[in-house]
């Protein structure tokens, strides 16, 4: 985003502040779908369950993965006054519950949406027969996540070889199993991780066909890596890959999914804050400023993510520490950014914080949340 631009905003409005640029949003959404032309696109709202992030997807014709009931109620607050036919079509069309665990309340509460829900284990089907039965269910696979930012597998996913006779129990318990799902972990910059997860799951297909079940879906999770750096390859090298596999494996009338979350909004945001504070410190100068790892900058914590530390003003540079505002040793931004000598209430700001950012900011220490301000809406 233009820098004149960030900086009136910030005197307007105040520091910090996370500025989302609906502009943004809607180019990384058609890019996606220019690249990946049969996939349906479910924004994953975990990245960023902003109310207005989600309703710039829904108008652009997005579909919805969500993973709590209080996801699933944000994107019904798009659809809550449709016709009753149309609303029903929607969540079954274009909402997905892609948490293979649930509590048992939440179940009861999602049933007479008669959503897609996501399993992986024995014990989830019974939960699921007994207070969700008017679900439709995906299987849930653990796949490869070889060098991806975050790791997914060992939490989530039933290995392949189990996987028809989880659809047969399942079936047994008089649930429709739809299809397959898999994940091969956020920001994957390894495109074999896809080409095996989607081996796979051709393999498990084509076993579940010998045994009588006929699926018709495959929904081929998140992981789509942002461009946060000139190091992440190009999106549309690796849609090709993904592309050439699917019409290979998954030729028509498969339906495909995919829950991209990090690549349609990592980008979209900027956070500004101001320097509150100024030392040196064992010859190190060092900045506090009015955000920090507990509010905007969580993503370094939960998220492993780097956040890069810039400057308004020009001029010489040197290795700095940034803090953040709180009173824990924790709220350390970086100790390694390159600014230069800068004023007490001077700006320094991020880009490329748009996802699991200001979704994980928290009021630690009395400290709120960084104002979220829309532009291009």
């Amino acid at each position: 985003m233009d820098q004149k631009k960030l900086v009136q905003l910030a005197k307007k409005h105040g520091t910090p502040i996370v500025v989302v640029d609906h502009k943004v949003l809607r180019q990384n959404y058609k890019q996606f779908r220019k690249h990946l032309p049969r996939v349906q696109v479910y924004y994953a709202v975990k990245a960023n369950p902003d109310p207005a992030i989600v309703r710039t997807f829904y108008e652009a014709g997005a579909s919805f993965d969500v993973a709590s009931l209080a996801e699933f109620l944000n994107v019904h607050e798009m659809i809550k006054d449709l016709p009753a036919h149309e609303r029903q079509d929607f969540i079954w069309d274009r909402i997905i519950y892609a948490n293979p665990i649930k509590a048992v309340e939440t179940l009861e509460q999602l049933d007479p949406y008669k959503p897609l829900v996501t399993f992986d284990n024995y014990e989830e089907v019974i939960k699921i027969a007994r207070h969700a039965p008017h679900s439709g269910l995906a299987l849930r696979l653990s796949v490869p996540n070889t060098g991806s930012m975050v790791e997914l597998s060992s939490k989530f996913g039933a290995s392949p070889g189990e996987a028809v006779d989880l659809m047969a129990f399942a079936h047994d318990n008089k649930l429709e199993v739809e299809g397959l799902s898999f994940h091969v972990g956020s920001q994957c910059t390894n495109p074999g991780n896809y080409s095996q997860a989607l081996h796979l799951a051709a393999s498990v297909f084509a076993e579940a066909r010998t045994r009588g079940f006929n699926l018709k879906l495959l929904d081929i999770g998140g992981g789509f890596p942002a461009h946060y750096d000139d190091a992440i390859p190009p999106f549309r090298r690796l849609a090709k890959t993904i592309t050439a596999e699917l019409n290979r494996l998954f030729p028509e009338p498969i339906e495909i999914l995919a829950e991209p979350g990090r690549f349609l909004v990592a980008t979209a945001a900027t956070a500004v804050a101001q320097i509150i504070g100024k030392a040196v410190r064992e010859g190190k100068l060092c900045y506090y400023i009015n955000d920090g790892v507990y509010h905007t900058y969580s993503g370094q914590i939960f998220d492993h993510c780097q956040y890069r530390m810039r400057s308004f003003k020009k001029g010489p540079t040197q290795i700095c520490s940034v803090f953040g505002p709180t009173c824990d040793a924790l709220d350390t931004i970086t100790l390694a950014a390159q600014l230069p000598d800068l004023d007490m209430g001077d700006l320094l700001y991020s880009e490329n914080i748009g996802a699991y950012a200001a979704a994980s900011s928290t009021s630690f220490n009395g400290f709120p949340p960084a104002k979220v301000v829309h532009v291009n809406q």
